[in-house]
């Protein structure tokens, strides 16, 4: 499949619609498309967002009749995403309108989200480390739809140069997930990102500007 066709499997990947064979080939576009990423970020709070609109608007939102779906409210974002596994046949583009049609719904309708989305969210997992000097240095991992979100809080880091966070899958491979400029009093607050999902993470380093590990975390 080309990288058109991967694109349009965007909403279905969101929603959990994919097959594990066109699961498997949207995560690896994904690691090679930022465009992907980008959106996937951007929509990332629609799956949250189903789970509060009614079963029959969520349906009236796939074409289909409330009745086709008549189910107890607590079983809304299954009866929602089997509604829309059904209809997946018909077509993978209406997915990607779908997410957006849901998105728009939900802000038009002014759900009580709120306070939901504003919640600080609680990370995956954390680990942390110590050496000589005083360095100490942690992360929180987050795991997302697109990859893992990692919070960093370091302090006695160099103070001089420009750091950055490099994130090792357990195949070998490698990924920048952020950079920043040393700050003078050596402590740093920050967040990157990587496509590698958390449970294919092996360790998490942070390395100098001369690419020279600082502090290494690994990662069961």
């Amino acid at each position: 499949m080309n990288a058109s066709g991967l694109h349009q499997l965007l909403g279905a990947y969101l929603l959990g619609g994919l097959d594990a064979v066109d699961h498997k080939s949207f995560e690896g576009h994904l690691q090679e498309c930022p465009q992907c990423r980008e959106e996937l970020a951007r929509l990332e709070t629609v799956p949250m967002l189903l789970d509060a609109v009614p079963v029959p608007d969520a349906v009236a939102l796939t074409g289909g009749p409330s009745a086709a779906v008549a189910e107890p409210s607590a079983t809304a974002p299954v009866a929602l995403l089997s509604e829309l596994a059904r209809r997946r046949r018909n077509g993978r583009r209406r997915w990607a309108a779908l997410a957006g049609a849901v998105a728009a719904a939900c802000l038009a309708v002014g759900l009580a989200v709120g306070p939901l989305l504003g919640r600080a969210p609680q990370p995956d997992a954390s680990y942390s480390v110590q050496s000589g000097g005083g360095l100490q240095f942690s992360i929180d991992l987050a795991r997302k739809t697109w990859g893992t979100e990692l919070a960093v809080n370091g302090s006695s880091l160099p103070s001089d140069g420009t750091l950055s966070l490099w994130v090792r899958d357990r195949a070998g491979g490698e990924d920048r997930a952020c950079a920043w400029t040393a700050t003078p009093s050596g402590r740093v607050k920050v967040t990157g990102a990587t496509p590698i999902q958390l449970g294919s993470i092996s360790s998490v380093e942070l390395r100098d500007g001369t690419q020279q590990a600082v502090a290494v975390i690994t990662v069961p």
